[in-house]
């Protein structure tokens, strides 16, 4: 039997355990110009332990930012800054993927420069707010991509990929899920385009394929993962029936030999089996606890063949070696939503380590 503390093969790389860090907006990228701090640096590679890290999103373009103080891949600072945080994550033996993240109608124009505003599939406003630095603020009606828009939206992703790599990171996750860029064109709520890139299945999933093989050509597809996440409501996404549209895009991307699928699951888990059986590569759960955070009995996930590793979150933000902690059964240090987003080293990098 296969246990969560089994080394693995993921895109060529030789991966410790099967535990693996997920994605976590923490905005604490107070750098000039949206550049990870020596901070930052610190916070990975006290993870390092993790079979996989995937950093917090990372903006693939100065319209791709959605929220303060998130980190980008797009200019030559950042890519310096970034080569800092891996390799502090390689000394201590660590495999790091950056996460690109374009979060389309999600954001606010006053989190982004030169008068930008949010763009998306459609002239659709997502209904709720955003945390700007003046407080929360409705989502406004973005500007629907245009034919050319999309095309350099694609060429984004694959220069942050190259960028990626020229920081020293080992991969890159494409983020098409939780209702950014690509999960918009992905639904039908937030894409009622009638042309190429909407209006049935094929042209729903086209942008999920078509950035995700311009990545996989721009840095090799054994860097590549992709993240989903079938029927989340977040940022008022609404896929009634996802079944069709994912299997489709699982189908459409099977041939590209990517370094894994990481699947955010919603509470059906008889899709899971389905996504499962259809993937040929490495497959990566970040299991449907709510409400709670995922725990160690995520674990048997990996034991049972549901997935090839599990993704934590808020467990693995306040314990640094959680795989250490997960092997021995405890104990936790306790997240504190609190210091989540924003603020300096608390509960950010003085999350204890076990001392025995």
């Amino acid at each position: 039997m296969t246990t969560p503390f089994d080394p693995i093969v993921l895109g060529g790389k030789h991966l410790a355990n099967r535990v693996a860090m997920a994605p976590m907006t923490r905005s604490r990228a107070f750098g000039p110009g949206a550049e990870p701090t020596e901070l930052m640096a610190t916070y990975y590679a006290q993870r390092a332990s993790a079979g996989l890290i995937v950093t917090e999103g990372i903006q693939p373009s100065p319209v791709g930012q959605g929220y303060p103080d998130t980190p980008g891949l797009h200019t030559a600072g950042q890519v310096r800054a970034w080569r800092t945080v891996t390799d502090a994550v390689h000394r201590e033996g660590g495999v790091i993927f950056a996460q690109l993240m374009h979060t389309g109608r999600v954001g606010h124009p006053s989190l982004l420069p030169d008068g930008l505003v949010p763009v998306g599939p459609s002239a659709v406003a997502a209904k709720g707010q955003v945390f700007t630095h003046e407080g929360p603020k409705d989502f406004v009606t973005p500007r629907e991509l245009s034919e050319a828009d999309i095309r350099q939206t694609i060429a984004d992703f694959a220069e942050a990929a190259r960028n990626a790599v020229e920081a020293g990171f080992d991969g890159v996750e494409i983020h098409g899920a939780n209702g950014y860029l690509i999960h918009q064109f992905l639904a039908p709520n937030s894409n009622l385009r009638a042309d190429g890139w909407g209006g049935d299945t094929e042209g729903r999933i086209r942008l999920a394929v078509e950035v995700t093989t311009a990545v996989a050509e721009a840095i090799g597809s054994h860097r590549v993962g992709l993240r989903i996440s079938p029927g989340n409501p977040y940022n008022d996404i609404a896929e009634e029936a996802p079944d069709e549209v994912y299997l489709a895009l699982l189908d459409r991307l099977a041939g590209l030999d990517l370094a894994y699928l990481h699947l955010l699951e919603g509470p059906n888990r008889e899709l899971t089996a389905r996504l499962r059986k259809s993937w040929p590569g490495a497959f990566i759960i970040n299991p449907f606890t709510h409400p709670d955070a995922t725990g160690p009995e995520a674990l048997k996930l990996i034991e049972d063949g549901t997935a090839d590793m599990v993704a934590y979150g808020a467990l693995f933000l306040a314990n640094p070696d959680l795989p250490r902690r997960l092997a021995a059964g405890g104990p936790f240090n306790t997240p504190d939503q609190a210091t989540f987003y924003g603020g300096d080293h608390r509960g950010y990098t003085d999350y204890p380590a076990l001392t025995t």
